[in-house]
Order: structure tokens, then C-alpha cells, then sequence
């Protein structure tokens, strides 16, 4: 099947019909605590879960297929968490009931990223200069708060003292688009001497010792390389897709499971001797859905801007092992966590949630690639 038909399919066949089954058309937003076959285990909601539908829906009005009920609970939903989500700081809170309650205070600033990103695609559908606004200075929050000392907000891992984590300047490339982040993550965190974007350094970028010093999150770094190449891409930087792209192939040559095949959750990066040990967050030897749909789209992205041959053959390879586990014959969504075998699991890994966000915008953003 050729590649735009089979993700027009897995949206029209699959994503489309199970997320709108799940959606809160009471109060706005979706009901993401469930299981993999959907049922709804608790209506609390996750902020960013929230959020990201916001952005899923706009993004299907914008790319896919103009329908009424994307762009009505995509605003729903921008109203609950502008009205219910936010602190008396402006902070978005972490968790909530699903009438808005706070359960979970403003303990991950990738929340009020991800209020930003929704709203910023919601307005590219319907125009509104007042909501463009408050995007705006929600993003200016977060790029102050990030800089001061004591900042940890980076749940589900809070960031110790006197770390920097590249989650941070990774998703402010993609919500700010300022070029400041793309270079933090590519000269600070990149390490191009050992092939490796590490995903924790100490306040002032130098390495961490031990374990957390030699993390390395492969879907993460994969993730942030097309964010860095579409930046790129934008400036005209010819160079810098190149080695975003190479970036790319190291952490899947690096984070490919030899044994049993799919990308690793986490890895150790080894010492100056080579050696590796276990890697510093646990279930690093799980295979998740969202690492292979980043590296879906990261690789399609790097061949359309490189011509290079080996995206193709790495494209293949992660596309035959992901739709070949990851696929729910029947259900719609993928499966979101498997043990190292490839096998299900269901063990909470960060969130208790399923998300509407990783697969549905892969098979968008390729389709969109695709023409």
C-alpha cells in the first residue's frame, strides 16, 4: 500500500472514529486515562493530554478534512483550560477532575508548551488575535521560569538542582520557533565525539557523572532532530538539516534493539572505556509507540530533505516492526507500551494515559510530506 493511502486510512478508519468516542462533550476535552482498547478507567484529566487534543483536532481541520466537530471541541476544549486548568499564578496545573478541579499543581511547564502548541494550531483555522496573544504570553512565562535557579518543573521527571534537561530548549524550539533553543539542543546537548544527544547536563552544560550523565532517550533525541530539521528547513540552513539528520541515524543505530528488534525507551551511553551500564530511568527496556511514530516521520522528513538512501531503509525497518506490534486490528489507536519482546504490557510508563497526539500527528505531518 503506498504511503499516503495507508496513513489517510489509519486516520479515517482508525484515529478519527476511536478519539471521538472519547471526548468530553460536556465540559470540553477528552477522557484519556483508559485502557488500549479504550474503556475509560478515570475521568481525571491530564493537562497536556488535554492540550494535545487541541492541537490534534485543529491540525485535522487544517490538513485532513474540514469537519464542524474538530474545530467546536478544539475550542471546548481551549476554554475548560483557560477557565479550569490554570493557577493563581497562570501556571498550568498538571491534573484535574473532569469539572476542572485541581488535583496537581503547576508541576511541568511542557503542560503550559503544550496549551501554547494547541492554541497556536487552533489559530491557524480560525484567526483570533486575542488567542494568539495569550499563547504568546504563555510561552514568555515558561521561557522566564526555565532560566530561573530553582526551576524543576519538568514532570513526570522532575529536574533535581543545578540540571538542565533537553526536554526543555527541545519543545521551545517547536512552540517558539526562536533560534536560540534549535542551538541549544545541537551544540550543547548534542555530542557529536560520542554520537549521542544526552538528555541531562548540569546547570552550566557540562556532563553529568554516573548514569544520568550517560542517558540517552532515542525517540526523544529522533523527535527533537525533526523539530531542528524543520527549523532548519525554514532558514534555509542546508548544514544543520544534515546534521540533524545524521543525529538521527546515530540514536536509531544506537537505540535499535538487535535481539528482538524496535527502538529501546532508554539507553546507557557508556563511559570513555565503551562500556554501558543500565540505563538511569526505568522501563528503558521497554518499546513505546511514541519513539517509532517520531521516527516514522523523522525519517521520511530527513530522505525529502537529504535524498540520503539509508532513511528509506531505516523508514522500512521501523515501519515493519511498528505496524507489524504496535497495530490494534479492530480498535483504531496503536498499543502504547510493549515489554522488550514486543509483547503487551501494562505497566504505567510516565502517565497513566493514552494520548491523542503521537500517531495522529505522525500520520498527518507524513501526509502532509507526501503531498
Amino acid at each position: 500500500m503506498q504511503i499516503r493511502e495507508q496513513y489517510r486510512a489509519l486516520l479515517e478508519e482508525g484515529i478519527i472514529p476511536f478519539w471521538l468516542r472519547a471526548l468530553d462533550r460536556e465540559y470540553g476535552g477528552v477522557f484519556s486515562c483508559m485502557t488500549e482498547e479504550g474503556a475509560v478507567v478515570s475521568t481525571e484529566k491530564y493537562t497536556w493530554s488535554q492540550a494535545r487534543l487541541v492541537w490534534t483536532l485543529s491540525a485535522l481541520w487544517n490538513r485532513f478534512e474540514r469537519r464542524p466537530e474538530f474545530l467546536e471541541h478544539a475550542r471546548k476544549t481551549i476554554d475548560f483550560l483557560l477557565a479550569r486548568a490554570r493557577d493563581e499564578q497562570g501556571r498550568f496545573v498538571y491534573r484535574t477532575t473532569r469539572e476542572g478541579e485541581h488535583l496537581e499543581g503547576a508541576t511541568s511547564i511542557y503542560a503550559d508548551c503544550f496549551v501554547a502548541y494547541g492554541i497556536q494550531e487552533y489559530c491557524r483555522a480560525v484567526p483570533d488575535a486575542a488567542l494568539a496573544r495569550v499563547a504568546a504570553e504563555i510561552l514568555e512565562r515558561v521561557k522566564h521560569r526555565v532560566e530561573e535557579p530553582d526551576f524543576s518543573e519538568t514532570a513526570p521527571y522532575a529536574l533535581p538542582p543545578e540540571r538542565r534537561a533537553h526536554g526543555v530548549p527541545m519543545i521551545l524550539t517547536e512552540v517558539t520557533g526562536e533560534d536560540v533553543y534549535p542551538r541549544l539542543v545541537m551544540d550543547r546537548f548534542v555530542r557529536p565525539e560520542r554520537k549521542v544527544l544526552l538528555e541531562y547536563l548540569t546547570r552550566d552544560y557540562r556532563e553529568l557523572p554516573g548514569a544520568e550523565g550517560r542517558f540517552v532517550n532515542p525517540g526523544h533525541a529522533i523527535e527533537s532532530m525533526w523539530f531542528v530539521m524543520r527549523w532548519a528547513r525554514r532558514r534555509g540552513d542546508r548544514q544543520m538539516i544534515a546534521r540533524a539528520s545524521e543525529v538521527v541515524r546515530w540514536h536509531l543505530e544506537a537505540g535499535w534493539d538487535p535481539e528482538y528488534g524496535g527502538i529501546f525507551l532508554g539507553i546507557d551511553a557508556g563511559g570513555a572505556d565503551g562500556d554501558a551500564g543500565e540505563p538511569f530511568l526505568p522501563h528503558s527496556d521497554k518499546k513505546l509507540w511514541w519513539p517509532h511514530t517520531e521516527a516514522l516521520y523523522a525519517l521520511l522528513l530527513a530522505h525529502h530533505l537529504t535524498g540520503e538512501r539509508w532513511c528509506l531503509d531505516w523508514y522500512q525497518r521501523v515501519h515493519e516492526w511498528a505496524f507489524t506490534h504496535f497495530s490494534m486490528p479492530g480498535v483504531g489507536e496503536w498499543r502504547q507500551r510493549l515489554n522488550r519482546r514486543g509483547e503487551p504490557v501494562t505497566e504505567v510508563v510516565a502517565l497513566p494515559v493514552k494520548d491523542p497526539f503521537h500517531l495522529p500527528r505522525a500520520a498527518l505531518l507524513i501526509l502532509e510530506l507526501a503531498g
